[in-house]
């Protein structure tokens, strides 16, 4: 790709690296933005800056918040007992759009991929450990992709959970093998989540 414009070039690169986005898709955003008027593009740099600057992680269930304790966490409506294990923040998202759900969630930050050379001290384990250890959990569940990556972190969840007296339960598998949770139409989620099984029946 040809481009007139050193600097149109660099804005081109820096649109291409985000997921998803390919060269001419970039071009389109970055050419986009310059027919913008000067207010609407500070604005959406701004917005940017302000969310790397500000943003921050809740202490408890690691999921992305404006303050140290999340929204879902403060809730005196939510079901304090039953926490919502997933991979990151877009699945608890997804989970939350079903309106199936009401009790609080765990984000891990990932899932054990050997591969990738992710190990379990990669992700949040520890963290839900102590949560169990220090709180009056009665119900723990599995919402991890049906993946080889999710099932290889189901499969090590399961048996660090065993000492604890909880239940542990996983989605039901309406979802296919090798599906991103994301990905998963509202209906099929909810359904999952509310028709989720004892990890001991999967």
């Amino acid at each position: 790709m040809q481009f007139s414009s050193r600097l149109l070039e660099q804005a081109v690169d820096e649109f291409g690296r985000l997921p998803g986005v390919g060269k001419k898709t970039a071009l389109r955003l970055v050419l986009y933005l310059l027919k913008q008027p000067d207010a609407d593009v500070s604005r959406f740099t701004g917005s940017i800056n302000l969310l790397k600057e500000n943003i921050r992680y809740c202490k408890n269930c690691f999921n992305i918040s404006d303050q140290e304790v999340c929204e879902i966490c403060v809730s005196p409506k939510r079901d304090h007992e039953t926490i919502c294990v997933v991979e990151d923040t877009r699945d608890v998202m997804a989970i939350e759009n079903t309106n199936q759900y009401q009790g609080v969630y765990h984000v891990l930050g990932g899932l054990i991929s050997p591969m990738d050379g992710v190990g379990p001290s990669d992700l949040k384990i520890e963290a839900l450990i102590d949560r169990l250890r220090s709180g009056n959990i009665s119900e723990i569940i599995l919402a991890l992709s049906a993946t080889m990556e999710g099932d290889t972190t189901i499969f090590y969840l399961s048996r660090k959970l065993k000492e604890f007296d909880v239940q542990v339960s996983t989605i039901a598998r309406g979802i296919a093998f090798g599906g991103e949770l994301e990905y998963v139409d509202e209906l099929t989620l909810g359904r999952s989540i509310a028709t989720r099984v004892p990890l001991s029946e999967k």
